[in-house]
This record gives structure tokens, C-alpha cells and sequence, in this order.
């Protein structure tokens, strides 16, 4: 195809730029026009060479329009143009997170616990918040933040040490896993983020109510279940209820929007109760679904070829536990899936070798086939814990 130009060209349709290719075509087309088809510009030639490196700039020029007009949509921007462009969603970038978990205080009404700290079993400390005063029924809920950022597990009943001992205060215990920290959010997940939170102004009460948690720092997953049945459901939900499953963000501001938008005649149900004050100052209990957390992990059996590397196995390793990590609420673990993640497609190492069977693993026990997520639950994975055996042709 003769080109008319080299530069890039918007229209009707869109953004379009030439290769490299066909800019180095379209340059010795010109250049043999002015000096005679005898010219000799292949790549061994000076002039080859030099048409070459402007043929380079202009490409890379003609990429970065079509990066620049691709930044102006969420669906194609990428990076900062993305961040940018997200804010008028009212939403931005989630940074990189500490873990949380809603730990049960209890003790003797009206202590005050300042600057508390509890201990998981395996020796991760969890920060209270500033003050926590305990009611008079004698417990309260609170979201402890872990001391240290990235994805800390906690299972249920596992943070049951009190670090900094408080007269009155007498138990800790958080009843369901812990919500892990991520890494600084992803464009992908950012891009969900931001088509469910078109949703917050949505006429569907719980699109909206799902938005607006969605908004929340540090909340990276919510789900909304509905039972307007008579009759409890296939999930548990009893008649005429709504489970919210959040996982991340504080707990009391979750259920303070929760409790806003909570819609007439129709209870909340889920796993972990927070009470907050309505606009008359009655307290109100409000029920929240914390995720239990699934541990996935891989035994990965692949064919190398003589160009295998030994780096290969842990790109591997981290493509599954990040496309595991990624997964929504109740998602389901596909074999046809993650082969096509185990084997790097677009990367070089990609052809040092072939991926001949994938078993899952939950919480360290062997799954056939498939795996759905049940109800409720998120998957963790650590690269650490998969397992690449290596058998040559």
C-alpha cells in the first residue's frame, strides 16, 4: 500500500499511524524521486541507515499521538493518563495497601484501649485504631490495620494475642480472614472499578449501594446477593434479604453506607456485625460479609526445550499467583484458563518450552478440573507455594 503521508491520520474512524515498515518504504520512494532509482538504500548503505533512524523517530512519534489519544479513554488509557482520566468518576488509583482485619474486642464496659495491639499466630501485628472505648454490652467490632504493607493472611480466629496489654480489656479474636493488602491497583482492576462506579447514580438500589462501597479506600471487591424470595436461598440468605460481601476497606464506613441506603422492608445479612448511629442517634447493628479466603496454589508440570531458563519457572509461578489474585468474589479457576497464564504468551520464554499439566490446589488439598470459588470467598495465591517440575523433551 503507497502511503500519502507518514503522519498520523484521525478520522471518522479513529487514530491511525504508519509502521515502521511502511515509513521506511515511503521515505526510499521519496528519496529515489529526487536522486534516481539507481540509489542503493538498503540497510548495509549510509543512506539506508540514516533513512533508517528517521523511519524510527517517525514511528515512535506516530506511536505516542495514538497513545495520546488513546489516554482520553478509560477503556485504552494507560498509567497516569488513566489515574487522570478516572477522576471524573470521583474514584483514584487505589496505592499500595495494608492488610485489614475486624477484630471482636471484648471487656469490661468503658475502657478505653489507646493505640492497641494484637498478634496473629504467626507473630504479624495488627494496629486498633487510636481509642477504642468498649460499649456497654460489653464487645465491639473494629478494623485492626497490620503493621507492616502487602498481602499478610490471617485465618478466622487466628489474631487472639493481646500485644499491648490494657487494664479491662480482656479478649481479641477476628472471625473471619483477614482482608489482605495488594500492590499499588492495576489498570485492569482500575478500569472495573471505574465502569461499576457509573453505577452509583444507577436507578438499581444495590448497583448503587455496590458503587458507592466501590468508592471506599482500600475496598478492592463487593458483590451484592439478593434473596426476594420467601424462602431461605441456595446461598443460605434468609427470605428477603441482601448479603453485600466486601473485601477491604473499614468496616464501620462500609455499613455507615450501608445503613444509608438500605432499602425498606429488606434485612442486611452477613458475618460480621458494626453498629452505627442513625441521623436520630439510635444505634442500628448492621451486617457485613467478610470473604474467607481460599489458598490457591499451582503443581505445574511443563516439557523445556534446550533455550529453557531456570528465571522462567518463577515468571511462571508470579503470572499464576497474579492472575489468581486478581479474581472477583466467588470467581471460578479455569484449566483452559490458566494454561494459556502458565504459558507467558507474548513473552520470549514463552517458546523455551510447553506447559503439559496444571493441578489446583486449595488450602494445600488437590482439586479435579476446574475450581469455583464458593460462596463468599476470595483466592489468595503466593508464588512461593507453586510448584514447577521441569522434564526435558
Amino acid at each position: 500500500m503507497t502511503l500519502k503521508t507518514i503522519a498520523p491520520v484521525i478520522d471518522e474512524n479513529g487514530v491511525t499511524a504508519p509502521t515502521y515498515d511502511q515509513i521506511i518504504a515511503y521515505l526510499k520512494d521519496k528519496y529515489r524521486g529526487i536522486y534516481g532509482d539507481d540509489a542503493y538504500l538498503e540497510a548495509d548503505s549510509l543512506d539506508g541507515q540514516f533513512l533508517g533512524v528517521l523511519a524510527l523517530e517517525f514511528a515512535n512519534v506516530g506511536s505516542a499521538c495514538v497513545q495520546v489519544y488513546n489516554s482520553f479513554n478509560p477503556k485504552t488509557a494507560l498509567k497516569d493518563a488513566l489515574t487522570r482520566n478516572v477522576k471524573i468518576n470521583g474514584i483514584r488509583r487505589s496505592l499500595a495497601t495494608f492488610s485489614t482485619a475486624d477484630l471482636l474486642i471484648t471487656g469490661i464496659p468503658g475502657t478505653a484501649i489507646r493505640n492497641g495491639v494484637a498478634s496473629d499466630k504467626n507473630g504479624n501485628k495488627w494496629n486498633l485504631p487510636a481509642l477504642v472505648t468498649i460499649p456497654s454490652d460489653g464487645q465491639i467490632t473494629v478494623t485492626a490495620k497490620a503493621s507492616q504493607a502487602g498481602a499478610i493472611l490471617a485465618l478466622a480466629n487466628s489474631i487472639t494475642t493481646i500485644t499491648t496489654p490494657t487494664r479491662g480489656w480482656l479478649s481479641v479474636t477476628n472471625l473471619t480472614s483477614s482482608s489482605m493488602g495488594q500492590d499499588i491497583e492495576s489498570d485492569t482492576k482500575l478500569r472495573q472499578r471505574q465502569a461499576l462506579s457509573t453505577q452509583n447514580a444507577a436507578s438499581s438500589q444495590t448497583d448503587a449501594l455496590c458503587g458507592a462501597i466501590l468508592a471506599l479506600n482500600d475496598v478492592t471487591r463487593c458483590k451484592a446477593f439478593e434473596n426476594d424470595t420467601s424462602q431461605v436461598d441456595v446461598n443460605g440468605l434468609p427470605a428477603n434479604s441482601v448479603c453485600i460481601v466486601v473485601y477491604g476497606g473499614d468496616s464501620k464506613e462500609i455499613a455507615e453506607i450501608m445503613a444509608v441506603k438500605k432499602a425498606m422492608g429488606c434485612a442486611y445479612y452477613g458475618n460480621t456485625n458494626i453498629t452505627v448511629l442513625s441521623p436520630y442517634s439510635d444505634p442500628k447493628v448492621v451486617q457485613i460479609y467478610r470473604p474467607t479466603v481460599k489458598q490457591i496454589s499451582y503443581q505445574v508440570r511443563i516439557v523445556s526445550t534446550d533455550s529453557y531458563s531456570a528465571d522462567t519457572s518463577d515468571a511462571i509461578s508470579q503470572n499464576l499467583a497474579t492472575y489468581t489474585n486478581a479474581l472477583d468474589i466467588g470467581d471460578k479457576i479455569t484449566q483452559n484458563k490458566i494454561i494459556g497464564v502458565a504459558n507467558l504468551f507474548g513473552a520470549e520464554a514463552s517458546m523455551s518450552y510447553e506447559v503439559d499439566s496444571i493441578s489446583i490446589l486449595v488450602d494445600g488439598v488437590p482439586v479435579d478440573g476446574d475450581y469455583i470459588l464458593p460462596f463468599g470467598c476470595v483466592a489468595f495465591c503466593d508464588a512461593s507455594n507453586n510448584a514447577i517440575e521441569v522434564t526435558s523433551e
